[in-house]
Formats: C-alpha cells, sequence, structure tokens
C-alpha cells in the first residue's frame, strides 16, 4: 500500500496524503476498535488525524476526543508520531459542566477559543495540537479578536498551525489578510465538503487555497456513502434507511453511470472516489471515516490507484462539477 506523506499546503510540516477521520469513534466504532484502528493507520503510514471537541455523538461531547487521549496514554510514542488536528466552534456540552452560555452556543470569541482549547488538551491528553481549526466561520466576531486568542495558545506552545472549516473563499482570503497585518501565519489549511458529486469548492475555495498557500483537507469524500457502492448496498440489503434510499433515487442516473465504470476499470466505487481526490495537487489528504479495519485497508487502496486521462474525463462527463473556477465558470 502506498500511504505518501505531502507538506500541508505550502506549511513546512508533512502529513501523509490520507487523513483518518475520528467521528465514528464512540458512536459506530466502539473504544476497542477505535484503538485498532488508530494503530493499524499508524501502521500504514498515517500519522495525520481529525477529530473535533463536538464528536461523541454516542455519548456526549468531547467523548471522541477522550478515547484519543486514552489511545496516547498507553504510551509506545503514539502521540509523537501523531499530527493532531482537532476543531473549535460548536458547542461542548458535558454532564458534568455547569450550563455557560458560551460552550452551549457556537462562536470564536477569545473567551471560547481559550476554554474550549483547554477543554480539548485535557481530554486529548497532551500538551498540544498540531492544528487547531475553527470549525465554521463566525463573522461576527471582529478578526482581532479571534487572532489575538490563536497567537496567545501559539505563543504557549499549546497550537501548532491554525486552520478553517468551512470557510468560503473570501472568508479564507479575509482571515490570511488579517493575521498577515499581526505578524502571524495565518491559516495552514481549509477544511471543506468536497467529492465528485459536489464540486462548488472548485470556483472559489480552490483557487484561495491556492493562492495562500492552505492545504485542502475534503470532508465526506464517499458524500455520506453515495459514492460507495450505494446501489449494490441498497440492493443487497447491506445499507437501509430512508434518508439514504432518497438520496439514491435522486442521484439513480449518475451511480447507475459510475458503478458501472468504476466495475469496467475494476476497482470499487469507494476506492475510486478517494482515487479522483487524491489526484488534485491541491488536495493535501482526503478524510476517510472508517468504522472498520476492513475499511482503513480499503481506503489506503486507494492510494495506489491511478486514474488516466480517459477515466477522469468520463467521472467529469457524470459529475460534471461548476464548469470551473470563478469568474470563467460563469462569465468570461
Amino acid at each position: 500500500m502506498a500511504v505518501q506523506h505531502k507538506r500541508l499546503g505550502q506549511h513546512g510540516v508533512f502529513v501523509s496524503n490520507i487523513c483518518l477521520g475520528t467521528m465514528n469513534f464512540g458512536w459506530h466504532t466502539d473504544e476497542t476498535e477505535s484503538f485498532k484502528i488508530m494503530d493499524r493507520a499508524l501502521e500504514l503510514g498515517i500519522n495525520f488525524f481529525d477529530t473535533a471537541d463536538v464528536y461523541g455523538w454516542g455519548g456526549e461531547h468531547g467523548d471522541t476526543e477522550a478515547i484519543i487521549g486514552r489511545w496516547f496514554a498507553q504510551g509506545g510514542g503514539r502521540r509523537e508520531a501523531t499530527v493532531l488536528a482537532t476543531k473549535v466552534f460548536n458547542p461542548v456540552r458535558r454532564e458534568a459542566n455547569l450550563r455557560e452560555y458560551n460552550t452551549d452556543n457556537r462562536g470564536l470569541s477569545a473567551y471560547k477559543i481559550r476554554k474550549h482549547c483547554e477543554g480539548s488538551l485535557k481530554r486529548l491528553q497532551t500538551d498540544w495540537i498540531d492544528l487547531y481549526q475553527m470549525h465554521h466561520i463566525d463573522r461576527e466576531c471582529p478578526w482581532d479578536e479571534t487572532w489575538q486568542a490563536f497567537g496567545s495558545l501559539i505563543d504557549q506552545g499549546k497550537v501548532v498551525y491554525v486552520g478553517s472549516s468551512n470557510f468560503a473563499g473570501w472568508d479564507i482570503a479575509t482571515a490570511c489578510q488579517e493575521a498577515s497585518k499581526r505578524g502571524l501565519m495565518g491559516l495552514a489549511s481549509e477544511q471543506s465538503i468536497y467529492h465528485l458529486n459536489n464540486r462548488m469548492v472548485e470556483l472559489e475555495v480552490i483557487p484561495a487555497c491556492r493562492h495562500y498557500g492552505l492545504g485542502l483537507i475534503p470532508w465526506s469524500p464517499l458524500d455520506g456513502g453515495l459514492l460507495g457502492g450505494a446501489l449494490e448496498k441498497l440492493e443487497s440489503g447491506r445499507r437501509k434507511g430512508e434518508n439514504f434510499e432518497k438520496q439514491v433515487e435522486a442521484n439513480r442516473g449518475k451511480l447507475e453511470k459510475y458503478e458501472t465504470l468504476c466495475r469496467e476499470i475494476g476497482h470499487p466505487p469507494g476506492e475510486v472516489a478517494l482515487a479522483w481526490l487524491l489526484h488534485n495537487p491541491i488536495v493535501t489528504a482526503p478524510i476517510i471515516g472508517p468504522r472498520t479495519l476492513a475499511q482503513l485497508d480499503s481506503a489506503v487502496r486507494a492510494t495506489e490507484i491511478v486514474l488516466d486521462d480517459e477515466t477522469q474525463q468520463k467521472l467529469d462527463a457524470i459529475f460534471p462539477g461548476p464548469g470551473g473556477e470563478a469568474p470563467n465558470a460563469y462569465a468570461w
């Protein structure tokens, strides 16, 4: 298997070209299996792990970070071998904590960033976060305040790089310009939804990432499972659910062509979808969310797939995207 390491955008740190997403830990995947997946990821060369303070849908917010923290606590160099990314913005409600308005709501105030960073560090059982990401844009909080908070955490050695997630292209530009005014490095990465069936970031987010040197970290690379062989799974009964069935029916025409093409080239649909992202030089690492070891191994196999020009053209015909970058996609 061919996991490779590349710079996070134009920054010095090297990360694996597959990012281990942990959202399912403690929800669909119990702690024992989560530990096995993380150990296996390191064995395969995956050093880039992504989580968030809000993850823990099976219990309470922060549970996923706590699972990772207990895995780190086993020692064996696990923390030192991992480039760890987590996020701040969303509510983090814990049973042991009294209700508090800032914690219980969304935002990027200096108060919240400092408080949530301390909570993440404690749950993760680490002294530092390698990539601290804003989980969403907060356009009501002034950048003076937000960057002051991140700058303080960097000065204290608690944060190394700052990233964004779900930012518009102009939000990326604004954040980077405001950071530059303060002598700060600015954003290292942007985490956006990006897959064959949703290519809207090609309009303005990808050009902004390229201009400012950000790495792009696509989330939901299989479109919630639609690009992972949805038709076959639905017909065989391996995947059910009213919402999933509605999504399949809404996209059936494209999925039939897509899964036929995947059979023709001899690769599973989920692996082809990941390979398509990996062929884009702006992409640092798509985030995978394996529930099992088998799903992890399947995702890594995608790194070995070579999609020739003809195949990529066929994929573009099935999933045409917005027509390129702005403004050429809609003007001249």
